[in-house]
């Protein structure tokens, strides 16, 4: 009894010091983060470019969620960055979400702004009973598409149907919040994941069966 003390003793210290080096590593990861950000406050072309190449890579991947065309996406991050430069000084580390949380939201932003300027969103105002839930049957095939597989079957949706399920799932948003941003009400939002899901559901299934 007294050698199985010891093990959870041992194992208790050990993640202890798990949780401080952790802890440790946060404050330092933080420490430099506000370095860079005060940096890019005065104007440090060198922190710019140390935040581009951070953030650039992750930021186009959302950009493409959104945005099919490789031309657009360069055009919106290229704006997005702009808006991040010149707008670090209202961001506020102990009162806002993370900067890379911080950063995402001004690219989502920004990429539906683009869409809307293009007058590429548009909503038709129709309700409908489809289900939203996805049947077992259909939720096991999205197991059967690679990541990219998926990522390129989203990029053929409709950029309505596209844009609500990417701000739905991926985002975290409500359809309250969806219906604010897009300037349409929360039953339009469901009604467009609804044929969202639908549609890319048929999507996976046809890709599936070609590939067989």
């Amino acid at each position: 009894m007294q050698y199985f003390g010891d093990i959870c003793i041992y194992i208790k210290q050990g993640r202890q010091q798990i949780r401080h080096q952790m802890w440790r590593k946060q404050l330092r990861n933080r420490s430099e983060e506000e370095e860079l950000i005060e940096r890019i406050r005065n104007n440090d072309q060198r922190a710019m470019s140390e935040l581009y190449n951070q953030y650039a890579g992750v930021m186009t991947s959302v950009c493409f969620r959104y945005l099919s065309q490789e031309e657009d996406v360069k055009d919106v991050l290229q704006e997005s960055f702009i808006c991040i430069f010149t707008s670090i000084g209202k961001f506020h580390p102990q009162h806002e979400l993370s900067l890379k949380a911080w950063i995402k939201k001004i690219v989502v932003n920004h990429s539906i702004q683009y869409l809307q300027k293009r007058k590429r969103l548009t909503f038709i105002e129709q309700y409908d009973t489809l289900e939203n839930d996805i049947s077992n049957e259909e939720s096991e095939e999205i197991n059967e598409v690679t990541d990219d597989e998926l990522h390129k079957l989203i990029c053929q949706l409709p950029d309505g149907y596209r844009t609500v399920l990417n701000l739905f799932i991926f985002e975290g948003y409500s359809h309250k919040q969806i219906s604010q941003m897009l300037g349409i009400n929360e039953r339009t939002s469901s009604s467009q994941l609804s044929r969202a899901k639908r549609l890319l559901s048929k999507s996976i299934t046809d890709f599936i069966r070609r590939k067989q």
